[in-house]
């Protein structure tokens, strides 16, 4: 009688993309995030101490930008479509790089707003570009399976940078920091090189043909009531994301007797989980009824974790440990499944010829149902105890039961109004990758995603 031993190269090969175009995808997170991950590490270090800004002012400019970064959303996606996603992603992609490049030359709090606007400006269009030529680019059937291995290599990327940008740190000198952001601007200077050296998606051919200057027939998302729903409540969903960074560890340090240093385990522990399992938790969901499935699964987890981390306050020692990472084992596990279901849905439900303006209407009001939770969950916890953390639970809830007529609303105005995609089509079916020569004479015209 012989016993199987797992294949550990089986289980590696799996963390691998399985076609070309999702491997070029995957790299091209990466670069994206090790770049942007090098200097957050460092960021207020940055900030305060060599640029010489108090920490209001910090928050005030970044208030500001992402003020800005709502604004331009739906603007941005507009010209997307116009411009085609490619084009606009590699611009804004060379933007991000030139933003980075300007950091060490900052002096004064004017000077920083000016770039943090420079940087709202690329990160609206680069994000709404950059989700607009993944959808359109691949077969349906690779579109989520791809999105999880990019969503798998934007963390090994964002680890990378942070070791990086820690090293910057470790030698304590300021002239070494003030020069760091740099190694970001080479990093995604290299990434918006690969971006142009990437193939045009279907609709960048629309483009170069003249066809996208037709404006599409029939309603735009704006007018489609259950897609401005269905993203407002995933942005609710998209709170874990809240209970993650702030609200867990604020938790554990005033109301907990866990020692500071689970923090680092934490988020070590997230980050793992976010690199080698989404390539696993993707294989469930390929359609809206598997996506509702999983905005139920993702909420699960998200109130276990509330429940879990509530009782922490009354227990002791290594019960306490136990327990605080453990419901932040959980909530990593509502990351992950709406993270499919979100995938899911952007397949499905965005207009083919206007995938672009569906993104930033779907940046709108994923915003609406997400930017007031860093204060209202604090609240809640902080300062209501039990009562707040089944409150949050209760809104996590109250999210999952309006995702299901959202969806049906959703479904039913593209069934009525959009046309098929047969361009898309096309592609999928002879498994087209016209490759980087395709892109000759292509000019460079320029963030949670990645631009």
């Amino acid at each position: 009688m012989s016993t199987e031993v797992p294949d550990a190269r089986g289980v590696l090969k799996r963390l691998i993309p399985p076609t070309p175009m999702s491997k070029r995808l995957a790299i091209q997170s990466m670069l994206f995030s090790t770049g942007d991950g090098a200097f957050m590490t460092g960021s207020a270090v940055f900030l305060t101490q060599v640029v010489g800004l108090s920490a209001a002012m910090v928050g005030l400019g970044l208030t500001i930008a992402g003020v800005l970064e709502f604004l331009l959303a739906y603007p941005a996606g507009r010209i997307v479509d116009r411009l085609g996603p490619k084009r606009v992603w590699a611009v804004a992609s060379s933007g991000h790089a030139l933003s980075f490049a300007l950091l060490p030359f900052v002096t004064s709090f004017e000077e920083y707003l000016a770039v943090a606007l420079l940087f709202a400006l690329v990160g609206s269009a680069g994000g709404a570009a950059h989700q607009a030529y993944v959808i359109d680019v691949l077969p349906r059937k690779e579109r989520i399976e791809t999105q999880a291995y990019m969503y798998s290599s934007l963390n090994v990327g964002f680890t990378v940078g942070a070791m990086v940008g820690g090293l910057a740190l470790a030698t304590g000198s300021l002239d070494v920091i003030r020069w760091s952001p740099w190694l970001s601007a080479a990093l995604l200077a290299a990434n918006a090189f690969w971006i142009v050296r990437l193939p045009k998606a279907p609709h960048d051919l629309r483009v170069a043909s003249g066809a996208a200057r037709v404006k599409p027939t029939g309603p735009g998302p704006m007018r489609n009531r259950g897609w401005m729903a269905l993203t407002f409540f995933l942005g609710v969903l998209w709170t874990n994301q809240v209970l993650l960074h702030t609200v867990i560890p604020l938790w554990l340090v005033e109301a907990t007797d866990a020692p500071h240093v689970l923090l680092a385990w934490l988020f070590g522990t997230n980050t793992v989980l976010c690199i080698f399992l989404p390539a696993y938790t993707s294989k469930g969901v390929r359609d809206l009824a598997s996506a509702k499935r999983y905005v139920w699964i993702s909420t699960g987890f998200f109130v276990i974790s509330c429940l879990i981390t509530m009782v922490t306050h009354s227990t002791v020692g290594l019960v306490t440990v136990l327990l605080v990472w453990l419901g932040h084992v959980t909530v990593t596990g509502a990351e992950l499944f709406v993270s499919g279901a979100s995938w899911a849905v952007e397949a499905e439900l965005m207009d083919p010829r206007r995938r672009g303006e569906y993104q930033g209407v779907a940046e709108v009001f994923s915003a609406l149902g997400s930017k007031w939770a860093p204060a209202v969950y604090t609240f809640l916890a902080m300062s209501w105890g039990a009562e707040g953390w089944l409150i949050i639970a209760a809104i996590i809830v109250a999210a999952a039961i309006g995702t299901g007529p959202a969806i049906r609303r959703a479904q039913a105005f593209a069934e009525e109004h959009f046309e098929p995609d047969e361009v898309a089509a096309s592609v999928a079916e002879a498994g087209a990758d016209p490759g980087p020569e395709a892109d000759a004479g292509t000019a460079l015209s320029v963030p949670a995603g990645p631009a």
